[in-house]
């Protein structure tokens, strides 16, 4: 019987977590009713399985939960996570506080860290780090490649000029968009702007912008598409699709519970 709790503690985070990344992709948004419907039934499936065949793992639970909760707050008011991020790791915390390890066990040697047996949901949070990571520099290999295969370079203009620190992040956070594109899928946020010089016979300024922000987008959007008609610019923009992160969640939570604490076995492979 605790196998079908457990197993329903793993089905109902999945559930929750590939609407939230569904709905957080589509929209950029995730209703709260979806977190005030997932933190009680995760509470309650914790509960009840606990009481009933693992009451020595309530001081854990607490642990995991209270910590969780807390990073998870100090993430959001640092900037680093979004609200329905914050919201998402403290559901799970509830849900899952220490790996479920009565239904599964990792596929890979040294998957079942100590801190998935402790604090399951630092475990999912690491992973989905490191798959972020990894998606920037797949980023980053395709606009270099891009360079060679074009031989247009990266940064034209009065791009050229930007600070290193800009260009890097541009490079493993974006890709070049045609103007057309940008106009369609609103999901993409355009990473440069232009600046309109006084004097008409000096060129455009353009300009990198490492923290996109939907206000403003149809403004920026504007000049660059006035630039374009006036054959000033090129039709090729950096921009970001901003993929959220609970996309990088729910993929870090089935890499969790299929192969463990990836991020552990890196490093105890490092120091071995």
């Amino acid at each position: 019987m605790q196998l079908i709790f457990a197993a329903t503690r793993v089905a109902v985070t999945l559930a929750f977590l590939l609407y939230s990344s569904w709905s957080d992709y589509k929209t950029r948004e995730v209703s709260n009713k979806v977190w005030a419907l997932y933190a009680p039934i995760a509470l309650v499936l914790s509960l009840v399985e606990f009481t009933l065949y693992d009451k020595a793992i309530f001081p854990t639970f607490a642990l995991s939960a209270s910590l969780t909760i807390v990073f998870a707050l100090l993430l959001f008011y640092t900037g680093a996570f979004g609200g329905a991020d914050s919201k998402a790791f403290m559901c799970i915390a509830l849900a899952l506080p220490v790996f479920p390890k009565i239904l599964l066990t990792p596929l890979l040697p040294n998957g079942l860290s100590p801190i998935s047996q402790t604090m399951f949901p630092l475990t999912i949070l690491s992973t989905s780090v490191l798959i972020a990571a990894a998606s920037g520099l797949y980023l980053l290999l395709r606009n270099i490649t891009n360079r060679f295969t074009t031989g247009k370079p990266l940064f034209q203009g009065t791009l050229a000029q930007e600070s290193i620190g800009k260009k890097v992040i541009v490079l493993i956070t974006a890709q070049k968009f045609p103007l057309k594109t940008l106009k369609e899928k609103w999901h993409i946020y355009p990473m440069e702007d232009i600046t309109e010089e006084s004097d008409q016979h000096l060129p455009l300024r353009r300009k990198l912008a490492v923290v996109p922000r939907d206000e403003g987008r149809d403004a920026v959007l504007e000049r660059l598409d006035k630039a374009v008609s006036a054959g000033k610019i090129d039709d090729a923009f950096w921009a970001t699709p901003g993929l959220p992160m609970l996309i990088f969640v729910t993929v870090g939570l089935i890499i969790a519970l299929t192969f463990g604490d990836i991020v552990w076995v890196l490093v105890s492979l490092l120091l071995s």
